[in-house]
């Protein structure tokens, strides 16, 4: 078959799409590579490669492109920009594309889109990067905020959040972890056998199966093409499902029996764990505020055969009687600024603002506001977010607790895997307002993470942020609340 379209292009329409029309990375190129699967997988890999690469690094690519450029990337028409944009990409950080061809293809795509008066502009830029890539003058570390968002592509206003809860050091290892590349994590269904069976199936259907050093049950899988390709996956032996994830239902550690509700539960992953932790016994209902949402759940519910788990429309914001101190456990994820997962969702640092990150954290507090009611008396309420960010985490873990003193942290230590047991922070561990006093806090720990003094440990460590590059998962944090009877 004669192919009509090359992956360069491909490439381009998708980033065009995502960073001019505001369309989620992760939405489209799941479209792109379904709608593109006679291609090659190795052709498959590079457009992938390129449209998360360019927008990971779209800050570096922009910072390149102004030292060579009289025109600045912000005053470019948007299809040269992206054009550029991929092609520097390839220069700086995929060796085994040569200089000529990304040059040749940038060229011909610009006279492909309409842009034939500007293919020696686009010619020219690009050869002069080429030539003078490793001359390219970065910001120094003397200057922190500017180093590390150049160097990291990273909006300075995360960088200088992070930089006021963090150690320069901590920030940089974020920073680097979110770029480095994230692993498909994937936990296995026990109604269906054990983790090690299922990692000899894996291995039989031609996967590279590994453990993750934190749970037994997570495995990372490597050197696959489609999850729908393989039958363990069709036949619900696994759920995809970052191990920061999985810790949910870990720590909430559900009694047999136990009657759950999961507020905003889309895509299930939560809901499929706590159902498959009860053994068939109890019940979980499951609720999202669209038929969409709900839908993606049931599908991953009906191949899980999750028979105790059942799927309802509902918005978390409005109060559903019938649910009154009738819950045994609650899990609420809340809807968050995603700042922990921005090494899969790499356009979301673009979209995301201060102020937007702010509105969640009022958002997640009428959330609680309302969820908390269908807490029963000795019943358990698991807060969590994806995020990293102290006003949507720890200020709302506080703020909660001093609103609703019916509620108490519980101590998570004991369900952690022993490696993060010494994360685990109490109330007091995130107290520090002052700077200083930060520091002060930042001295006595190690990683930037408050240990266990005399002064912390007559409180129950309740809750844990984990960090991308520091801990071997995504962004993630998440407290145990226990309702007092």
């Amino acid at each position: 078959m004669t192919k009509t379209i090359s992956e360069r292009e491909i490439a381009f329409a998708t980033l065009y799409e995502i960073t001019e029309n505001g369309v989620y990375s992760h939405v489209i190129l799941g479209e792109v590579l379904n709608k593109y699967q006679y291609l090659e997988k190795r052709e498959r890999a590079f457009i992938t490669r390129v449209v998360e690469g360019t927008l990971e690094h779209q800050i570096e690519l922009d910072y390149i492109l102004d030292q060579f450029s009289k025109t600045k990337t912000r005053k470019m028409k948007p299809v040269i920009r992206c054009i550029l944009r991929m092609s520097v990409y390839q220069l700086k950080y995929m060796d085994s594309v040569p200089v000529h061809a990304v040059c040749n293809e940038a060229v011909k795509l610009a006279v492909k889109k309409g842009f034939s008066g500007l293919k020696g502009f686009v010619n020219g830029v690009l050869r002069n990067v080429a030539r003078s890539l490793d001359q390219v003058k970065y910001p120094g570390k003397e200057e922190p905020l500017r180093y590390l968002s150049v160097r990291y592509s990273m909006p300075e206003w995360i960088v200088k959040l992070w930089l006021d809860a963090y150690s320069f050091e901590v920030v940089e290892q974020i920073l680097q972890g979110l770029q480095e590349k994230r692993p498909l994590t994937v936990r296995c269904n026990p109604m269906q056998g054990t983790p090690e069976a299922l990692k000899k199936r894996l291995e039989k259907e031609g996967v590279t199966v590994s453990v993750h050093p934190y749970l037994k049950e997570a495995l990372i899988l490597s050197d696959l093409d489609h999850l729908s390709a393989l039958e363990s996956f069709r036949d619900g032996a696994f759920q995809v499902q970052d191990v920061s994830s999985m810790l949910v239902g870990e720590v909430a550690d559900p009694a047999k029996g136990a009657k759950v509700l999961d507020v905003c539960a889309a895509p299930g992953g939560k809901s499929i764990h706590i159902a498959q932790l009860l053994d068939g016994t109890g019940s979980v209902e499951a609720r999202d505020l669209t038929e969409a949402k709900a839908e993606l759940i049931r599908e991953n519910v009906k191949r899980c055969k999750a028979e105790n788990l059942t799927v309802k429309v509902a918005d978390a914001q409005c109060e559903d009687p019938d649910w009154k101190e009738q819950a045994d456990l609650v899990i609420a994820d809340l809807p968050c600024s995603g700042l922990g997962v921005m090494g899969r969702k790499p356009d979301l640092k673009y979209r995301m603002t201060k102020e937007d990150a702010l509105q969640l954290a009022e958002l997640q507090r009428q959330l609680l506001s309302v969820v908390k009611n269908y807490v029963a008396p000795g019943g358990t309420l698991m807060y969590s977010t994806c995020t990293i960010h102290r006003a949507e985490n720890e200020e709302n873990v506080k703020w909660f607790l001093k609103e609703f003193p019916e509620f108490e942290l519980e101590e998570i230590r004991t369900y952690l895997p022993e490696v993060l047991r010494a994360d685990a922070q109490t109330l007091s561990g995130c107290d520090a307002k002052d700077p200083e006093d930060i520091d002060a806090q930042k001295s006595r720990s190690e990683n930037g993470k408050l240990t266990e003094t005399e002064d912390t440990a007559v409180q129950p460590a309740g809750m844990i942020q984990l960090l991308p590059g520091v801990h071997a998962c995504d962004g993630f944090f998440l407290a145990k609340f226990r309702k007092k009877k």
